[in-house]
């Protein structure tokens, strides 16, 4: 493939496949590495620097001297930094003969970092400002001074490892800044991998197969056809709402957490590879979630970020926090309209007192006749009585939702003088009489009770009926929750169909795809729980118009 010209979709999950073969073949037999074995190599993969923060003797140079066996024809340059490390023994000696013979101070840098493609250095910060700063340079521009040449380095990744940071006071935050990917890597924590690396050790050599091996123009073809990828507009939202978050956190702990925007430059480069060896030809937001790796500067806000970019990815990655509030709102919107129904359509009886001062006692007073008269089959006189709530049914003989029961006014009225009252009926249309059980509730509204003992708010037709400009408002409140209700869903489907298109992935961390699918599970039984309760109420008071005739 020649130039810029765009792969098929076929190509790209070979080549994603290709990639997650070669990470599993470089991470063979190194415990509990795979996470680091594969950011490294998405920084060698685009051309990036990464720093390894841990205590000695956890394999951080075997990690390196792996990742060369990823590329063809490589050359390889490690190196253990003291304070007394020398710029020769970097960079190369000087030669004697071409300043013997031109009195020029040309190095010999054959087999030294300026021609090595894969270079690791242990224990940088320890080397002194010489060496330093000429590798700030060689990492800046990929170009090495020599003499009077300035010579191109073909350097793809630059491992350098240490057990500490650099102190605040040395000088060396623009070379610390340059190292975009920064991995904490910790001994062997897993009792199995533990007793594995004690009884067969780690294996320091491993054969990669030459069919996964990265060629000098692979690479190099790759590099331009990754760097052509975009940032969409939908994606660059999402990252700087997560840039606002680590910001917001940073002030609120007064941490010392600072991400330069070079460094969000190149982090979107690392982005755009990551997309590319994953099989995709744009960033999804689960390429963000490398970022964990990427922006923190202590070992103390790298917990900070690691949690940030944690819930970044349960909350907004794929827009879970606005599906939850479309949600949120539906559910709101539903309770203040049950609340305006119960509280206009509901029976409140008034409390009157009798008696002497000392033998005082209440009696609940209510003008049932006030109500509309039916007649169930040879039964006359009878108000109707609404269910203004969802119930499981009021009678054993009936089943599922009451919508209405008729009762003998003057009997309703004698007993609930009591504040409470079992009376004869007719449910729904049924004409078969039942037992029905009555209540006051705390507000001394009255409330029949359903087959499940729970107590469901009433209405009279007759009393306080529904206008039409209700009923109206009504439905047009139902349709408009109807819509943000199919937005909802219609959300959390591009939510899963956008995260399912990013699977598998070959760089960030194995758990957390896990958060997002998690997160994206839980809106799904949310919107079904709202749909069942959004469907319950809104039938009810779509058929109001119906109950009350």
């Amino acid at each position: 493939m020649q130039g810029n010209s765009i792969r098929t979709s076929a190509e790209r999950a070979l080549l994603s496949e290709r990639i997650q073969k070669l990470t599993t073949a470089l991470s063979d037999g190194v415990y509990e590495r795979e996470d680091t074995m594969r950011l490294c190599l998405l920084a060698a993969l685009s051309g990036e620097s990464v720093f390894l923060l841990g205590p000695p003797g956890i394999a951080k140079s075997l990690i390196a001297k792996r990742l060369i066996k990823a590329f063809d024809n490589s050359s390889y340059f490690e190196y253990l930094m003291t304070r007394f490390s020398t710029p020769e023994e970097v960079f190369g000696p000087l030669s004697i003969q071409e300043l013997k013979d031109n009195g020029k101070y040309v190095r010999l840098t054959q087999g030294y970092l300026p021609t090595a493609q894969v270079v690791f250095l242990d224990e940088i910060w320890k080397a002194g400002p010489a060496i330093l700063n000429t590798l700030l340079t060689v990492v800046n521009e990929k170009t090495f001074k020599n003499g009077n040449e300035i010579l191109p380095v073909p350097m793809r990744l630059l491992i350098s490892a240490s057990n500490e940071l650099p102190d605040e006071d040395s000088g060396l935050d623009a070379l610390y800044d340059r190292m975009l990917v920064r991995v904490f890597v910790n001994r062997i924590q897993n009792k199995n991998n533990f007793k594995s690396m004690l009884m067969t050790g780690t294996i320091q050599e491993t054969e990669i197969d030459s069919a996964l091996v990265v060629t000098d123009e692979e690479y190099h073809q790759w590099q331009r056809e990754f760097d052509g990828l975009t940032l969409s507009e939908e994606v660059f939202e999402k990252l700087f709402e997560l840039k606002t978050m680590l910001e917001k956190h940073n002030a609120s702990y007064d941490d010392s957490l600072y991400v330069s925007d070079r460094r969000w430059k190149k982090s979107v480069k690392l982005l755009k590879a990551s997309a590319f060896f994953s099989g995709r030809d744009e960033i999804n937001p689960m390429d963000l979630l490398l970022l964990q790796d990427c922006l923190w500067t202590t070992p103390e806000n790298r917990e900070q970020v690691r949690e940030s970019i944690r819930t970044f990815a349960s909350d907004k990655a794929f827009d879970q926090k606005n599906v939850s509030m479309n949600i949120e709102m539906i559910q709101s919107d539903i309770a203040e309209m049950e609340a305006q129904v119960l509280v206009e359509q509901g029976i409140a009886l008034h409390i009157e007192s009798a008696g002497n001062r000392l033998m005082k006692k209440e009696s609940f007073e209510f003008d049932f006749n006030k109500g509309k008269r039916y007649s169930v089959g040879h039964t006359h006189q009878l108000v109707k009585l609404i269910m203004l709530q969802s119930n499981m049914s009021v009678s054993e003989g009936e089943k599922g939702d009451s919508r209405w029961v008729y009762v003998n006014p003057e009997e309703l009225a004698k007993q609930m003088k009591e504040g409470r009252a079992t009376v004869y009926g007719y449910v729904n249309q049924n004409q078969n009489l039942c037992s029905l059980t009555f209540e006051l509730d705390a507000d001394c509204r009255l409330v029949i009770k359903d087959i499940a003992n729970r107590s469901v708010l009433v209405g009279m037709v007759g009393h306080n009926d529904p206008t039409q400009s209700q009923f109206d408002e009504w439905t047009q409140k139902i349709a408009h929750n109807q819509q943000h209700l199919d937005e909802a869903e219609h959300q959390l489907r591009k939510s899963r169909a956008q995260f399912h298109s990013a699977l598998p992935h070959n760089f960030i961390e194995e758990s957390l795809p896990s958060v997002i699918e998690n997160s994206l599970h839980l809106l799904g039984q949310r919107i079904e729980s709202c749909k069942s309760q959004f469907e319950g109420a809104s039938r009810r008071m779509l058929k109001f118009s119906d109950y009350y005739s």
